[in-house]
């Protein structure tokens, strides 16, 4: 039954409770709940008319269209746009882009990464994509990007559309398979089935992505045992660039998570408890490890350090610049946080009035940011204390003294010295629940969104 915790408490309690319904992944500090629409007008307007920081941007685009809502989806996301409504959201990206164009913090910069996000970038056609990435690239060519990242439903591809993808430039094609066994797809609401895997999965390698992902997640609805190993293994043989594991969580809008709280509708019981998909991800990597692959953070494996990086990840986890185009998406420009409208026509309207369609803000005092930093990348698994010293003239050993303390007393520190923190491997299994020791004490019991 739902239990009302809030994300702290959840996370405290995660090792012993089941999977409760609310946010459990730590994607941000201080928390989504703290961000106000009257920042927009103080904070994220007065960043964007500000000449940049030296740091690396980003662009994300927002595709929210799906053949099947996922029953553990909580994106805005749709499923019923006709092909004259995705014409015009397509329309509403190009002219935001645009519009970010005009702007002092963004004009003329050159762009470090770029991603595709959704919902399903693979959903639009051939045509649409190019006219898309035309009309984009137009307004700050992206040829010379590092990272291309292009998300993917299986189902959604064909040999011709994979290959305009490739076309594109996409250097890291990310492919949302999340499981392989045709029954738990099915129970979870997945569009595709296991046999449009292999064939999607064949196309790909057939172009020669420089970089091939493969996304799962462990404790989904109708997993067992038996069905996770046979997924590992067959993720194993197809022999993937990176591997990125999640562990299924219940946030708020998510069909499980509604039928949960009302104690009525098809999902009557939640997922697998968190001592499960602990074991279960535990598994994986111990199993990508003995095939040759290297843990690199919480949730990926990948084949070849030198060679397979997340420079998306990485840089945003540095503090990067990110223009987010799309309804709902999220960015961070001029160390302002900022979010768009999250309703498509409050969205499309603003962009017909040429502005941009923020809905809230917030920006963080050097604290915070500091922290924010630290708690996103110990999801590495280490950091090294010196960076933090250099950046913010902070010595994060004395600083979070008490939070690595506790971190040693409960097994899940390897490490807290000059040269690294380090987290033990029960520690990364764990490490969103951990992750609320090193907040502000104002922040500990807060809503996360």
């Amino acid at each position: 039954m739902y239990s009302g915790l809030s994300m702290a408490d959840a996370g405290e309690n995660a090792a012993t409770e089941p999977t409760e319904v609310g946010s459990y992944f730590v994607a941000n500090y201080p928390p989504f709940s703290l961000w106000t629409h009257d920042a927009v007008g103080s904070e994220a307007q007065l960043a964007l008319a500000q000449q940049p920081a030296d740091v690396p941007l980003g662009l994300y685009l927002h595709i929210p269209f799906c053949r099947k809502r996922c029953h553990f989806c909580y994106y805005r996301v749709y499923t019923d746009k006709n092909a004259h409504e995705v014409a015009e959201y397509l329309d509403a990206l190009g002219r935001e882009w645009e519009l970010y164009a005009t702007q002092p913090a963004i004009a003329d910069r050159p762009l470090q990464f770029v991603y595709f996000g959704g919902g399903t970038p693979s959903f639009l056609s051939v045509r649409q994509l190019q006219s898309l990435v035309d009309r984009l690239s137009a307004v700050s060519p992206w040829s010379d990007a590092e990272e291309i990242t292009f998300e993917c439903e299986p189902g959604t591809l064909t040999e011709p559309k994979l290959a305009k993808i490739r076309e594109m430039g996409i250097t890291r094609l990310s492919l949302g398979l999340e499981h392989f066994d045709d029954q738990v797809l099915e129970l979870n609401g997945r569009a595709h089935r296991s046999a449009e895997i292999f064939k999607a999965y064949a196309f790909a390698q057939s172009l020669g992505f420089p970089q091939v992902n493969i996304d799962l997640i462990a404790g989904m609805l109708g997993d067992t045992d038996e069905k996770w190993r046979a997924a590992i293994e067959q993720t194993i043989e197809l022999n993937p660039d990176s591997v990125t594991v999640y562990q299924m969580e219940l946030p708020y809008n998510t069909t499980i998570s509604s039928d949960l709280m009302r104690g009525t509708g098809q999902f009557t019981e939640s997922v697998a408890n968190w001592s499960t998909k602990r074991r279960w991800v535990l598994e994986a990597f111990e199993a990508l490890e003995q095939a040759g692959y290297t843990v690199g953070s919480a949730y990926t494996a990948v084949k070849n350090p030198e060679r397979t990086k997340f420079v998306y990840r990485d840089q945003l986890w540095q503090g990067a610049d990110l223009a987010a185009l799309g309804v709902a998406s999220f960015g961070h420009i001029n160390g302002v946080h900022m979010q768009n409208l999250d309703q498509w026509g409050p969205y499309a309207a603003a962009i017909q009035r040429g502005e941009i369609p923020l809905s809230r803000a917030f920006r963080p005092t050097d604290e915070e940011r500091l922290i924010r930093e630290l708690v996103l990348q110990l999801k590495l698994g280490s950091v090294r204390p010196a960076y933090f010293g250099d950046k913010y003239s902070v010595d994060v050993l004395d600083r979070f003294s008490s939070a690595l303390t506790s971190l040693r007393d409960d097994g899940y520190l390897m490490a807290a010295d000059p040269d690294q923190i380090a987290l033990t491997r029960e520690g990364l299994l764990r490490v969103d629940s951990l992750l609320p020791r090193f907040f502000l004490p104002e922040h500990t019991n807060l809503r996360y969104t």
